[in-house]
């Protein structure tokens, strides 16, 4: 009852901060309250969804930056350990009730997990509608880019700029040669590359890329790709980076291989022309890799269903 009455509609506690970060000691009873079960159905369920869900989004992207620093590291102390544990038992309660939350934010968790955490990615990745069937990926002689689904965007929440310059009229001339430089993390960051950057980058150009293909009546292959100021930014970006710079590159494109869509479309498609293109075999050694992952989560949220295990 009291649980209850904490979860009432407070206008004033709307503004506070309830970061983890600011309350690391609390950190336990901090998750307890965000995945009870009344809070998440208060947040995602009662709460009109665009509040609710904005809310609770942050909420989520607070306790993924709180993790993130020792995440990063291949060994977690047993404290440590023990709530990521109990963050990943939340994002298994999100994916079976709300998985369209976790297809809507996908982008912004993503943004905020290291790279190396593959297990909570896919948990989120793996989240598709509770209305789409997916099909059989063992299916002979499937077609992907015949599903009614493959031309509909997902819906999705995202902060990214502008490249409209450069994908109009491919100017500035200098802007290939510089584009690894915007990339670079600060010096203070402790990073080499600006992941949060590079993931808005990806995401921008598919999505322009995508409705310029589509204004011309088109869908993504391997043909309508090529040769666009789009596959110009990508191939520059998968030649010029270092071995970490593209592993994050590619790592930002296999973000958006999902349930079918437009973007699971377009993007498998580019990797499939990055290694088709690739001049040296280190580039297609880890475009292969990326599409290997991507290909065995896409086969096992199909047929076996999410990665509960």
């Amino acid at each position: 009852m009291l649980f209850l009455e904490l979860n009432a509609p407070e206008p004033v506690l709307e503004t506070i901060n309830v970061s983890v970060s600011m309350c690391a000691g609390f950190a336990y009873a901090w998750l307890e309250i965000v995945s009870h079960r009344v809070f998440i159905g208060r947040m995602l369920a009662i709460t009109p969804q665009p509040k609710g869900w904005a809310m609770y989004s942050m909420l989520l992207n607070d306790l993924f930056k709180f993790l993130a620093p020792y995440l990063r590291n291949a060994q977690l102390a047993k404290p440590l350990t023990k709530l990521y544990k109990g963050t990943l038992r939340v994002l298994l309660v999100l994916l079976h009730d709300f998985p369209e939350f976790l297809c809507e934010y996908h982008y912004d968790f993503c943004d905020a997990i290291p790279p190396n955490c593959i297990q909570m990615r896919n948990l989120i990745l793996s989240a598709f509608p509770r209305n789409m069937r997916l099909p059989d990926p063992f299916t002979p002689n499937l077609k992907v880019d015949m599903l009614p689904e493959i031309a509909v965007s997902p819906k999705m929440h995202c902060d990214i700029f502008s490249l409209d310059s450069y994908l109009k009229n491919r100017t500035p001339v200098t802007f290939l040669t510089e584009l690894r430089g915007y990339l670079q993390a600060s010096p203070n960051s402790g990073m080499r590359y600006n992941i949060q950057s590079l993931n808005a980058l990806v995401v921008y150009v598919g999505m322009q890329a995508i409705a310029h293909i589509q204004s011309k009546g088109l869908t993504p292959s391997m043909s309508t790709i090529a040769h666009s100021a789009h596959m110009d930014i990508f191939q520059n970006l998968a030649v010029d980076m270092d071995t970490e710079g593209r592993y994050l590159f590619l790592n930002a494109i296999a973000n958006q291989l999902r349930f079918p869509n437009s973007h699971t479309h377009y993007f498998s498609c580019t990797l499939l022309y990055l290694f088709a293109e690739a001049n040296t075999e280190a580039i297609q050694e880890q475009v292969y890799y990326t599409c290997a992952a991507g290909e065995a989560h896409c086969q096992q949220t199909a047929s076996v269903g999410p990665p509960h295990h």
